[in-house]
């Protein structure tokens, strides 16, 4: 099952499995212990351990690179006197978190189309944030691609790693599966209403674009303060990477009532990767920042943590576990609406909501911990609901 992606083309294989660490466990014949690199567990704990010191290698120098580029302007409207400092902070950060955990999950998992339609998620995505970045940092300015071309870009890569889950036959009518936390079935499936499988697949991708996109713009969105959306992105893939894990056990999900996928057990190995570059990146980002993650960080991070969310068929769960990014979105769009509605009013002092509360007279640094703390709290009611069946 983990091959069937790439055993199309031999070359490929060959050359990857002498590349990926988890195979130590063949010689388990010559010394016991190398059984354990087979286990989920202890790829994903060195997953995360080689992440984070990727991370630590190259944090310096990147900074150091992305330092020389012209910073784009921040809102002074906003930022007061900090516009002027924050201006000399890096942004693209979210390159690190890339060089870090990319070669890392390479190392750690098994490639199946689960992980390779996850890492093209965080790839194509942020090589849209990238190009939007690139653009602010050529006009020192904060305009970069348009919103229309940023969407357009998320939704083609969602739907190139559509095709990368059909390369797996196994995995097509399983994609069709989605489930709420609540219930002890799916709620759509490829029999859903008696439709025919090509239309229960379409309703399925549609979602599972809508999700990857909005989730990519959400952790965008959520971005505006010193640690705010990486902490927040820690807990929220802590979470889906423990769900990941059950989901990928034919017993633990039998005993949970939840949907068992095979294979998805490896996507607890990239959201390991993935926290342990996030903590390489939150120790340069803690405030006061020396750099900033960029719609390449953000953009590529959230489109990730949306296919991990559809993949293992818990859409829903992310929009609880995740719901700090959900409040950021809805209140952009809540303001939109009530300015459009009532010719001009604004129902938040300013948008995202983070921004009101600092309008509100709070130090930055009190919003970011006490957005934490209220994701944690998401997070526990996440891992709630898996009981309330």
């Amino acid at each position: 099952m983990p091959w069937s992606a790439v055993s199309r083309f031999p070359c490929a294989r060959r050359y990857l499995s002498t590349k990926m660490l988890y195979r130590l466990s063949e010689l388990e014949k010559f010394w016991g212990p190398f059984r354990l690199f087979d286990y989920i567990s202890v790829r994903a704990i060195m997953a995360g351990l080689t992440a984070l010191a990727l991370g630590l290698l190259f944090s310096g120098m990147m900074i150091r690179l992305l330092s020389r580029l012209r910073q784009p302007e921040r809102s002074a409207k906003l930022m007061g006197e900090l516009a002027k400092e924050s201006g000399k902070v890096p942004t693209m950060g979210g390159l690190l978190i890339g060089v870090a955990m990319i070669p890392s999950v390479l190392l750690w998992a098994k490639l199946n189309v689960l992980v390779l339609a996850t890492l093209w998620c965080l790839i194509g995505m942020g090589m849209v944030g990238f190009i939007d970045d690139w653009l602010k940092v050529r006009r020192g300015s904060a305009d970069g691609i348009s919103a229309r071309t940023k969407l357009g870009g998320q939704g083609v890569v969602a739907l190139i790693a559509l095709g990368i889950i059909l390369l797996d036959p196994a995995y097509r009518s399983s994609l069709c599966e989605i489930w709420l936390p609540i219930l002890n079935g799916p709620i759509w499936t490829e029999h859903s209403w008696g439709l025919p499988f090509f239309l229960s697949f379409g309703v399925a991708a549609l979602f599972f674009i809508l999700v990857c996109v909005g989730s990519s713009n959400a952790v965008n969105l959520t971005d505006g303060l010193d640690g705010l959306a990486i902490g927040c992105v820690l807990i929220t893939t802590l979470i889906l990477g423990s769900v990941a894990y059950l989901v990928g056990h034919h017993e633990f999900s039998n005993y949970l009532r939840i949907s068992y996928v095979s294979g998805a057990g490896e996507l607890a190995i990239f959201c390991a990767a993935l926290i342990g570059g996030s903590l390489v990146f939150l120790w340069h980002n803690a405030a006061p920042a020396e750099i900033y993650m960029g719609d390449v960080g953000a953009l590529g991070i959230g489109g990730a943590l949306g296919a991990v969310a559809c993949l293992m068929h818990q859409p829903f769960l992310l929009a609880i576990v995740g719901g700090i990014f959900v409040v950021e979105a809805l209140s952009v769009i809540l303001q939109v609406a009530y300015f459009k509605r009532t010719g001009g009013q604004r129902l938040f002092l300013m948008t995202p909501i983070h921004h009101h509360f600092q309008k509100k007279g709070w130090p930055a640094t009190k919003v970011v911990v006490r957005f934490w703390i209220i994701s944690f709290l998401f997070g526990l009611l996440g891992l709630l609901s898996l009981k309330l069946r």
